[in-house]
């Protein structure tokens, strides 16, 4: 199972390292996020985690058992009790429940330790493993809307259940 961090400094390189691997991976079914951002990184990790520090925001990153970095999952925008999930997981790490695993971590996160009482998502229709993701993880269909042109869906997961099994 992978293990989730919350986002730290000294991630900077190997979520560089990451995001640069994978970058052509992602950019299938997401929009590829430019030139300019990956050599501004140290500087978008720096101003990531104020936001993080200022409880803005929750960014993790997701570590396979020898401890290399295969995913991120991200918490946006917390306010009155939700935030907005976003995720992704490399290439090599693809398939084998990684994402799926990483989600739910990260649902149980946002209800124990951050209160959260939902998060939303969405995704492209050209997404299936991540529409997969979502559905597995007890997240429903809200809504159809153009994504950078693309049609997308968003998604809601109220966190109750988790917040009612721990005070079983």
């Amino acid at each position: 199972m992978p293990t989730l961090e919350l986002l730290r400094p000294d991630h900077t390189d190997a979520l560089l390292a990451f995001e640069l691997t994978n970058r052509a991976y992602f950019a299938r079914t997401v929009p590829d996020r430019g030139d300019a951002y990956f050599a501004e990184f140290p500087a978008r990790i720096a101003a990531l985690l104020s936001e993080q520090a200022a409880g803005v925001c929750r960014f993790h990153v997701v570590l396979d058992a020898d401890g290399a970095l295969i995913g991120r999952v991200n918490l946006m925008d917390l306010v009155d009790g939700s935030a907005e999930l976003g995720y992704r997981v490399a290439e090599s790490a693809a398939g084998r429940g990684v994402a799926g695993a990483a989600v739910a971590q990260v649902c149980r996160l946002a209800a124990h330790g951050y209160g959260l009482g939902s998060l939303t998502a969405a995704t492209t229709l050209d997404n299936p493993a991540s529409r997969a993701v979502l559905t597995r993880t007890g997240f429903t269909v809200t809504g159809q809307f153009l994504l950078d042109g693309r049609p997308a869906l968003s998604y809601r997961r109220s966190l109750a259940d988790l917040r009612r099994a721990e005070a079983e």
